[in-house]
């Protein structure tokens, strides 16, 4: 089959497609009884308020047409509501409706400076108005009689651990006071020293590492970088560039021990070369 032929019969077929739709809708329409079309029933109602309009205002068109139906329904005339008369105009303040560029950036700097000295001086006040507390690290600590202190030493084969104070505390030859009156003359710590005990702050002078005990060496003997003191705490090897800082102590008459662990209270430890006890390593080192 040709082109031709195949173009001819769909032809054909949409023409008489059309025939049957359009003796179908004539069918329908001569059939119809009391009801009409949508457009019919549309130029109907646009005709009767059209005759309306013109019965009821002719000549008015617009609002004018919509005024005279508000009168006609009310029997009132539309009166204005408000003051007729005419407002001055006032131009605004810049101030209220926006700002520069300049002046949001002054006012972000200053409202910042203004949170920041408010944030400082909410932290630094109570710094100044309450003293430092006491009976923990940074204040002074009761630690008991130099008598019971002594005991725990000697019961800790010779190194006490306070972990409140976080401080050794170890004992301090009589036979070695003249050359401590000497070498730690006006310290705060000498007290300590003539009472028979020495309090020493665990942090290692070289880079802050707690340096524990050796009991086999009875040196302090720090695992990070291998500084070495004895047992009171005089520099004895290592690269530490001192010994020990040691607390402030004070004995009563009563005999009741109090360290003062406050950091601007800290007695430096003593320079290389200090060794008022000569005690030497009692045994092999731990590091």
């Amino acid at each position: 089959m040709s082109a031709a032929v195949v173009i001819a019969v769909i032809l054909l077929l949409a023409a008489a497609a059309v025939a049957v739709l359009s003796a179908v809708r004539r069918r329908d329409t001569n059939q119809a009884t009391g009801q009409l079309a949508r457009e019919t029933v549309k130029r109907d109602a646009s005709r009767r308020k059209a005759e309306f309009v013109e019965e009821a205002a002719p000549g008015l068109k617009g609002r004018e047409i919509e005024r005279a139906a508000v009168i006609a329904r009310t029997g009132n005339s539309i009166v204005p509501v408000g003051s007729t008369t005419a407002t001055i105009w006032v131009p605004p303040d810049p101030e209220t409706f926006g700002v520069s560029r300049r002046q949001f950036l002054n006012r972000s700097i200053v409202g910042l400076m203004g949170l920041g000295i408010t944030l400082f001086a909410a932290v630094s006040f109570p710094v100044f108005l309450w003293p430092t507390g006491t009976g923990g690290f940074g204040g002074q600590i009761a630690i008991g009689k130099i008598s019971d202190i002594l005991a725990d030493i000697a019961k800790n084969k010779g190194f006490l651990y306070k972990p409140e104070g976080r401080m050794w505390v170890t004992e301090y030859p009589a036979s070695a006071l003249p050359k401590a009156q000497l070498a730690y003359k006006g310290q705060s710590c000498l007290p300590g020293m003539e009472a028979g005990i020495v309090a020493l702050y665990q942090k290692c002078v070289h880079l802050g590492c707690r340096v524990p005990a050796c009991l086999t060496s009875q040196w302090f003997e720090c695992p990070c970088h291998g500084s070495q003191y004895n047992r009171v705490g005089e520099k004895k090897g290592g690269p530490a560039p001192r010994g020990l800082d040691r607390f402030p102590v004070a004995v009563s008459p009563t005999g009741n021990v109090t360290v003062d662990t406050a950091s601007a209270k800290i007695v430096g430890g003593p320079p290389i070369g200090t060794n008022t006890t000569g005690q030497e390593a009692e045994g092999p080192h731990c590091i």
